[in-house]
Order: C-alpha cells, then sequence, then structure tokens
C-alpha cells in the first residue's frame, strides 16, 4: 500500500516538474529571442518591449529554480512575473493593432510601440509575447493546482 502511494506521488511530482519545465523552456527561448532580436539582428526595442523583458528576463531564473526544487512555491512567484508582463503585452498588441491610440501610448521618444517593422516571420512581437507570457502563466497554474490536487 505504501508503495502504491510513494508511486503517485513521485508520478505527480513528475507531472508538476514537466509543466514548470516547459514553463522554463518558454521563458528561456523568449529571453533568448529577445536577446537575438535586440543584439544580433539589431532590432532597437521600443518602450513596453522594455518593460516586458523586465517581467521577462527574471522568469528564467525563477522557473529554472522552481525546476530544480520541483516547488511550485517559485512557480508561483513566476506568476506573479508573468501577469504583468502579460498585461503590459497586451496593451502592446492593442496598440500595434490600433485598437489604442498612439498618442496615450508611452513611446514618445525612441521606437515607436506600434512600428509594422516590429514583427518576425511576419507575427508580430508584442503578439508573441502575450501568448508567452499567458502560456507561462497557465502552465504555473497548471503546476500549482496538480501539486495542491496530489
Amino acid at each position: 500500500m505504501n508503495e502504491t502511494k510513494d508511486n503517485t506521488q513521485g508520478s505527480h511530482r513528475q507531472d508538476t516538474w514537466i509543466w514548470l519545465f516547459v514553463a522554463w523552456l518558454l521563458a528561456l527561448a523568449a529571453t533568448l529571442g529577445a536577446i537575438f532580436i535586440g543584439e544580433v539582428m539589431g532590432q532597437t526595442p521600443c518602450v513596453l518591449c522594455w518593460y516586458q523583458r523586465i517581467f521577462m528576463f527574471p522568469l528564467t531564473f525563477v522557473l529554472g529554480l522552481a525546476c530544480i526544487a520541483v516547488e511550485t512555491r517559485a512557480a508561483k512567484y513566476g506568476l506573479v512575473l508573468a501577469v504583468p508582463g502579460g498585461l503590459i503585452a497586451g496593451w502592446h498588441v492593442m496598440l500595434f493593432y490600433g485598437v489604442i491610440s498612439e498618442a496615450i501610448a508611452p513611446c514618445t521618444q525612441g521606437v515607436s510601440c506600434a512600428d509594422a517593422e516590429m514583427t518576425i516571420s511576419g507575427i508580430p512581437l508584442p503578439l508573441l509575447s502575450l501568448l508567452t507570457f499567458t502560456a507561462i502563466a497557465a502552465l504555473t497554474i497548471r503546476a500549482a493546482l496538480h501539486k495542491e490536487n496530489s
């Protein structure tokens, strides 16, 4: 009976780790992608891109530590970063598509937040950012719920 309980707990721990690991991979890919776009491709980030980076870059470390310890509390810290980053990305998407007037945008100096060149393979960077933050938030919630239900 104890052996079955131990196997179930090990399975739940492994499932939690998988959710955290996928979230970490997304954060790592987004961080490396942002660095590549800025440093290799030479595309200067706008103000809203910088704000999103402020929330994305630490996610790589927070979720990496969560994976190492299989710790859902650390995953919750990741959620604290993913939600505001996602809100900023959502604002950026609406600005990019013209739902929000550029006149009320924080991009009054430097690169425009609604620049048509802010794409990679035809996909707007703000949309990629929003999708990534949303996926990370969903995965960390799933990991936390999975742990609590076990």
